[in-house]
């Protein structure tokens, strides 16, 4: 197992290279988030072995398990799903960055929950790209009156975008909202400095989404085989 699990980080890792070649960049500006829900510790220690730096969790409670069970390593976790408020601080607890903000009312319950606790988070906005009525995430369009409310939390600062685009059959449909998205961020970062991150491409779409300008990729089952 742990000899496949360092073959497809491998061949994620070329993937990325090429990816950033055609786009002319450098490799080092993309970070990897394994996404490990669902996936054994067993499965997620060979990764970290294989040097794999950061993982992606859906859940708190899941999370937990697994945070348990890899505690002699340091791995950066991020929380990349729905987060509900009265989860808000268990998640400021364990998580280094919480990637899935869309409304000041989680950003609340979140900031109060790091004053209590006395840290300071990370947080991306998630935006819905493409405006499906059923998925999280605010709107293209209501992304900077949000990223503007949130500078009025002391204990948060937005250092990235996250989007999850529609659904595609072919990874190049998706490129039109990668290209939607980058532009937002190049927008938004304007007078913003801590505004670093782009978070968006997964393992089916992960290069195109690098072509178009993400500086994270969110990839699990290209990582970590089938569930």
């Amino acid at each position: 197992m742990g000899r496949a699990v360092a073959a497809r980080l491998g061949e994620v890792r070329e993937r990325i290279a090429a990816a950033c070649a055609r786009a002319g960049r450098d490799p080092g500006e993309v970070t990897l988030v394994g996404v490990s829900k669902t996936v054994e510790p067993e499965r997620i220690r060979h990764a970290l072995d294989a040097g794999l730096s950061h993982l992606g969790e859906n859940r708190v409670q899941e999370a937990v398990e697994k945070m348990i069970a890899l505690s002699d390593r340091a791995p950066q976790w991020h929380l990349i799903g729905h987060l509900q408020r009265n989860k808000a601080r268990k998640a400021v607890e364990l998580f280094d960055r919480i990637e899935t903000v869309d409304s000041l009312r989680l950003a609340e319950a979140l900031e109060r929950a790091a004053e209590e606790i006395g840290r300071d988070l990370r947080i991306f906005v998630q935006v819905n790209v493409g405006e499906e009525p059923q998925k999280a995430g605010v709107l293209p369009a209501e992304a900077e009156a949000l990223v503007d409310g949130l500078s009025a939390y002391l204990r948060l600062t937005v250092t990235g975008l996250m989007a999850i685009p529609p659904a595609q059959d072919r990874a190049e449909d998706s490129r039109g909202d990668f290209a939607r998205m980058r532009e937002l961020f190049d927008r938004l970062r304007e007078g913003r400095p801590e505004l670093k991150h782009l978070s968006m491409g997964m393992s089916s779409d992960y290069e195109v989404a690098i072509e178009e300008g993400s500086t994270e990729v969110r990839v699990g089952r290209a990582l970590f085989g089938e569930r």
